[in-house]
Order: C-alpha cells, then structure tokens, then sequence
C-alpha cells in the first residue's frame, strides 16, 4: 500500500501524494477553478488531471525532479535553467487569459500593503529597521507600470520539474491569471541569483534586472509574516530573511 506524504499543508490548503497521484485539497474553489483553467491554456507541459471532487483536485505526478529548493544549492545544469526561462517565455508570449491574476492588486494597494507590512516587521522587532528600510527603498522598483502577459503567478523552484535539461512540466497554476512577467522570473529565481543569467538567457530578450532584483525585496518583505503565522521559517539559510541581506 502507498504511504500518503503530506507535501505541504497549512490552514489554507493541503497537498498529499499517494504514489503517483497528488491530492490537493483547498477550501476556496475559486483556486483550483484557476489551476484547472490555467493548464488547459497554458503552452507548456503541466500535470494531467485526472478528478476532480470538490474540495479535492487529482493531478498525476510528474516525471523528473524539481528545478531546486529555496534555501539548498541546485543540482540542475545551467542548461536546465535556461530551458526552463524560455517555458517561461512560452507562456508569456501566449494569449492573456480572461480571468486577472488572483495577485493583481493596483500598484497603490501593492504600495500600502507593502508599507503596511514593512511597518510590521520593524515595530514587532522581527527584522533590523535598517534592513527593512534598505530592501523598501529596492522594492520601489518593482512598483510601476507593466503590459500584462500570461503569468503562472506563483513560479517557485519547486513548482518547475526537470528531467536533464529538459522541462517535464510545471505546476500549482492556481495563482495564474494576468500578470508581470518580471514577477514570475524574480520568483524563479529567488534565493539562486547565480542562475539569474541562465534563466535570462533562456528568456531570450532584454529584462531589467533591477525590477527582478527589486521583485526578490518585494516579495520577501511581504512573504516573512505569511510564512511565520503559517509554520515556515523565513530566517532559514537561504531564504527569504537571507535574500533581504543579500541586498544591503
């Protein structure tokens, strides 16, 4: 019999495997309504799903291995990084979906929770004032206007599989919608800024790195709540707290 692994789990949602089948279970359906829609348009391999029962999604495994892990060095070859920026491109270059990105507040909202969020970290003493205020004056970057493309919304390293240096698929789509591409290659790529180029190179066109780079402050600053009230460890080496201070 299968043991059931418990992949992650939080009070949002959970993801178990059961031999080559991964269960997702997520209260809000509106998610996995995204995921299911997301993959049927997107241009680059994704998991087959194989039922779904709500609050329950069924998605076959994926062969291969994930690109890395935040926080660990990547075994995946260079060339495995840039055949995973151009799938990036792939999906870019696709038609938008109909559907925003779950992500996609205006740039005046993302500015205010931002604030809001930097604000949190210095009076609750969880990080250094001067390091919060360093990586929010880096965020700025990212806070301006972008043309839309189609955007997986939420590309960890561990979401993109690879078998060599070839892409098997890419998955949890349920974030997908309208979006900034430089927001999906700052995710990437988090946290393995020596892979940045591979993935660039992949990418195929010019890209300011500094909205990426300004993404990775962004992102982190906004993520290190989150992560504590939900049982991760943002201060672990390499994470989020780590790519705060690799920008000072």
């Amino acid at each position: 019999m299968d043991e059931v692994e418990v992949v992650v789990a939080h009070s949002e949602r959970a993801t178990l495997r059961v031999g080559d089948v991964f269960l997702k279970v997520d209260a809000d359906q509106a998610r996995i309504d995204v995921e299911v829609a997301a993959m049927a348009l997107a241009p680059v391999p994704t998991p087959e799903v194989l039922w779904r029962k709500p609050p329950v999604l069924a998605i076959a495994a994926l062969p291969g291995t994930a690109l890395g892990r935040l926080g660990e060095p990547s075994t995946a070859s260079p060339a495995a990084w840039a055949t995973a920026g151009a799938a990036i491109r792939k999906l870019h270059d696709a038609p938008l979906p109909p559907w925003p990105g779950r992500g996609g507040r205006g740039l005046d909202e993302l500015a205010a929770d931002l604030d809001g969020e930097c604000e949190w970290l210095v009076t609750n003493g969880v990080l250094p004032a001067d390091l919060v205020t360093h990586n929010r004056q880096v965020a700025q970057a990212a806070l301006r206007p972008w043309t839309p493309v189609f955007a997986h919304g939420d590309l960890q390293i561990t979401h993109v599989f690879v078998d060599g240096d070839e892409i098997t698929g890419i998955i949890d789509w349920s974030e997908a919608g309208q979006g900034d591409a430089l927001f999906d290659l700052a995710t990437l790529t988090l946290g393995h800024e020596e892979h940045l180029g591979d993935v660039v190179a992949g990418y195929g066109t010019d890209v300011d790195l500094d909205v990426i780079r300004a993404w990775w402050s962004l992102r982190s600053l906004l993520g290190v709540r989150w992560l504590v009230e939900h049982g991760f460890d943002p201060f672990a080496p390499g994470c989020e707290v780590d790519v705060l201070r690799s920008r000072m």
